[in-house]
């Protein structure tokens, strides 16, 4: 690793609030590297560390990052978006 350091946010958001923390980590280090020093996969233990992503974009664990990305963790989806669309346009057949 690098001595040079870097600064990284790790966040997670739940339906009720969202936890962000800001960490310093060496050059080289990984998405699975800021999950572990930002402590929320031990206040978390729900979060998959198969679910990150990097501003938006899915990546994977062993990852490197870049002064001032932000890590996000995901949470696994309740229901299949295109089965909700389905019922709710079932549910909107013409009846008012």
């Amino acid at each position: 690793m690098s001595a040079t350091m870097i600064r990284v946010e790790v966040v997670y958001a739940l339906p009720e609030r969202q936890v962000a923390r800001r960490i310093s980590l060496p050059g080289g280090s990984t998405v699975g590297d800021a999950i572990e020093a930002s402590g929320l996969g031990r206040e978390f233990p729900e979060i998959d560390p198969a679910l990150v992503g990097i501003f938006g974009k899915r990546v994977r664990v062993d990852a490197r990052l870049r002064d001032g990305e932000r890590v996000e963790l995901y949470r696994p989806l309740q229901a299949d978006p295109r089965e909700v669309r389905r019922r709710r346009a079932a549910g909107k057949s013409g009846k008012r």
